[in-house]
Protein backbone atom coordinates (compact mmCIF):
# COMPACT_ATOMS: atom_id res chain seq x y z
CA UNK A 1 0.00 0.00 0.00
CA UNK A 2 1.66 3.19 -1.09
CA UNK A 3 1.61 6.09 2.17
CA UNK A 4 2.14 8.67 -0.75
CA UNK A 5 4.86 10.07 1.09
CA UNK A 6 5.77 13.65 0.47
CA UNK A 7 8.20 15.80 2.26
CA UNK A 8 7.72 19.65 1.42
CA UNK A 9 10.46 22.16 1.10
CA UNK A 10 8.89 23.84 3.76
CA UNK A 11 9.60 21.27 5.65
CA UNK A 12 5.72 19.55 6.26
CA UNK A 13 5.47 15.47 6.08
CA UNK A 14 2.23 14.40 4.49
CA UNK A 15 1.97 10.86 4.32
CA UNK A 16 -0.56 7.84 5.47
CA UNK A 17 -0.56 7.20 9.04
CA UNK A 18 2.17 9.87 10.02
CA UNK A 19 1.33 8.70 14.14
CA UNK A 20 3.00 5.61 14.28
CA UNK A 21 5.72 6.19 11.48
CA UNK A 22 6.79 9.34 13.25
CA UNK A 23 6.79 7.75 16.60
CA UNK A 24 9.26 4.97 15.85
CA UNK A 25 11.05 7.36 13.86
CA UNK A 26 12.10 9.49 17.17
CA UNK A 27 12.45 6.52 19.25
CA UNK A 28 14.64 5.11 16.91
CA UNK A 29 16.83 8.40 17.14
CA UNK A 30 16.98 8.22 20.41
CA UNK A 31 18.06 4.59 20.37
CA UNK A 32 20.79 6.08 17.99
CA UNK A 33 21.80 8.94 19.97
CA UNK A 34 22.29 7.01 23.25
CA UNK A 35 24.59 4.58 20.95
CA UNK A 36 26.95 7.22 19.28
CA UNK A 37 26.50 10.31 21.76
CA UNK A 38 27.98 10.61 25.33
CA UNK A 39 24.34 10.70 26.96
CA UNK A 40 24.26 9.74 30.48
CA UNK A 41 20.88 8.02 30.98
CA UNK A 42 18.66 8.32 34.09
CA UNK A 43 17.87 5.28 34.86
CA UNK A 44 17.18 1.71 32.46
CA UNK A 45 15.22 3.05 29.04
CA UNK A 46 13.29 0.21 27.42
CA UNK A 47 12.16 1.26 24.49
CA UNK A 48 8.65 -0.71 23.29
CA UNK A 49 7.16 -0.92 19.96
CA UNK A 50 3.20 -1.64 20.59
CA UNK A 51 0.79 -2.68 18.35
CA UNK A 52 -3.16 -2.33 18.39
CA UNK A 53 -3.16 0.47 20.66
CA UNK A 54 -6.32 1.68 19.04
CA UNK A 55 -7.98 -1.35 20.71
CA UNK A 56 -6.72 -0.64 24.08
CA UNK A 57 -4.07 -3.28 24.80
CA UNK A 58 -0.98 -1.61 22.61
CA UNK A 59 1.13 -1.82 26.35
CA UNK A 60 -0.49 -4.50 28.72
CA UNK A 61 3.14 -6.16 28.53
CA UNK A 62 5.71 -4.42 30.30
CA UNK A 63 8.90 -5.88 31.62
CA UNK A 64 8.57 -6.50 35.58
CA UNK A 65 11.09 -3.41 36.59
CA UNK A 66 8.92 -0.97 34.68
CA UNK A 67 8.34 2.20 37.18
CA UNK A 68 7.22 4.80 34.42
CA UNK A 69 6.26 5.07 31.10
CA UNK A 70 6.97 7.76 28.85
CA UNK A 71 4.20 6.89 25.70
CA UNK A 72 5.36 8.60 22.50
CA UNK A 73 2.57 9.28 20.18
CA UNK A 74 0.87 11.64 18.59
CA UNK A 75 -0.44 15.54 19.49
CA UNK A 76 -3.38 16.30 18.07
CA UNK A 77 -4.47 18.96 15.66
CA UNK A 78 -7.53 20.84 15.37
CA UNK A 79 -10.45 22.90 16.82
CA UNK A 80 -10.02 23.76 20.52
CA UNK A 81 -6.72 22.27 20.75
CA UNK A 82 -3.74 24.12 21.08
CA UNK A 83 -1.29 22.01 19.56
CA UNK A 84 0.22 22.72 15.47
CA UNK A 85 2.25 20.72 13.40
CA UNK A 86 5.46 22.44 14.22
CA UNK A 87 4.91 22.01 18.32
CA UNK A 88 5.39 19.12 20.44
CA UNK A 89 1.88 17.98 22.15
CA UNK A 90 2.31 17.39 26.40
CA UNK A 91 -0.91 15.75 27.26
CA UNK A 92 -2.27 16.82 30.45
CA UNK A 93 -5.15 14.20 30.08
CA UNK A 94 -7.26 12.25 28.21
CA UNK A 95 -10.57 9.35 28.62
CA UNK A 96 -8.40 7.47 30.77
CA UNK A 97 -7.75 10.62 32.90
CA UNK A 98 -4.93 12.91 33.66
CA UNK A 99 -1.49 12.15 33.39
CA UNK A 100 0.79 11.79 36.43
CA UNK A 101 1.51 15.53 37.44
CA UNK A 102 4.96 15.64 38.27
CA UNK A 103 6.06 14.28 34.96
CA UNK A 104 4.03 16.26 33.39
CA UNK A 105 5.21 19.36 34.76
CA UNK A 106 8.76 18.02 34.81
CA UNK A 107 7.90 17.52 30.58
CA UNK A 108 6.89 21.50 30.60
CA UNK A 109 9.62 22.59 32.66
CA UNK A 110 11.98 21.12 30.37
CA UNK A 111 10.08 22.30 27.15
CA UNK A 112 10.35 25.71 28.70
CA UNK A 113 14.11 25.20 29.67
CA UNK A 114 15.24 24.29 26.39
CA UNK A 115 13.17 26.96 24.72
CA UNK A 116 11.18 23.99 22.44
CA UNK A 117 7.76 24.77 21.05
CA UNK A 118 5.21 22.95 22.85
CA UNK A 119 1.30 22.92 23.65
CA UNK A 120 -0.22 21.36 26.67
CA UNK A 121 -3.59 19.86 25.36
CA UNK A 122 -6.45 17.64 26.66
CA UNK A 123 -7.60 14.89 24.59
CA UNK A 124 -11.07 13.58 25.88
CA UNK A 125 -11.43 11.01 23.36
CA UNK A 126 -8.71 9.67 23.19
CA UNK A 127 -6.26 7.10 24.86
CA UNK A 128 -2.58 6.17 24.53
CA UNK A 129 -0.38 3.04 25.40
CA UNK A 130 0.34 3.96 28.80
CA UNK A 131 -3.98 4.05 29.26
CA UNK A 132 -3.69 0.66 28.02
CA UNK A 133 -0.94 -0.43 30.54
CA UNK A 134 -2.68 1.17 33.66
CA UNK A 135 -5.76 -1.07 32.39
CA UNK A 136 -3.83 -4.05 32.63
CA UNK A 137 -2.86 -3.67 36.39
CA UNK A 138 0.59 -2.11 36.19
CA UNK A 139 1.25 0.20 38.81
CA UNK A 140 3.58 2.46 36.88
CA UNK A 141 3.61 6.99 36.79
CA UNK A 142 3.05 8.19 33.00
CA UNK A 143 2.75 10.78 30.82
CA UNK A 144 2.15 11.58 27.01
CA UNK A 145 4.34 13.08 23.94
CA UNK A 146 3.83 13.49 20.24
CA UNK A 147 4.45 15.74 17.50
CA UNK A 148 1.90 17.77 16.02
CA UNK A 149 -0.28 16.04 13.45
CA UNK A 150 -3.29 17.04 11.24
CA UNK A 151 -5.71 14.04 10.37
CA UNK A 152 -5.06 11.54 11.77
CA UNK A 153 -5.62 8.08 10.57
CA UNK A 154 -5.91 9.33 7.02
CA UNK A 155 -3.44 11.00 4.92
CA UNK A 156 -2.00 13.20 7.64
CA UNK A 157 0.08 16.05 7.60
CA UNK A 158 2.94 16.97 10.40
CA UNK A 159 6.39 18.91 10.46
CA UNK A 160 10.12 18.46 10.76
CA UNK A 161 9.71 21.17 13.13
CA UNK A 162 7.30 18.97 15.27
CA UNK A 163 9.53 16.23 15.38
CA UNK A 164 12.47 17.36 16.20
CA UNK A 165 10.71 19.43 19.35
CA UNK A 166 9.57 15.48 20.57
CA UNK A 167 12.91 14.37 19.96
CA UNK A 168 14.48 16.81 21.80
CA UNK A 169 11.84 16.95 24.95
CA UNK A 170 12.28 13.07 25.18
CA UNK A 171 15.99 13.34 25.11
CA UNK A 172 16.10 15.75 27.65
CA UNK A 173 13.82 13.81 29.74
CA UNK A 174 15.92 10.54 30.02
CA UNK A 175 19.47 12.20 30.41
Amino acid sequence: MDPRTVITESGYIKSRFLDDKLSAAILLGLAKAVKEEPLSLRRKITLLFTVYEEVGHGASFLPADTAEILSVDMGCVGDGLECNEHMVSICAKDSGGPYDYEITAKLIGLAKEYELDYAVDIYPHYTSDAGAALKSGHDVRYGLIGPGVYASHNYERAHTNGMMNTYRLLKAYVE
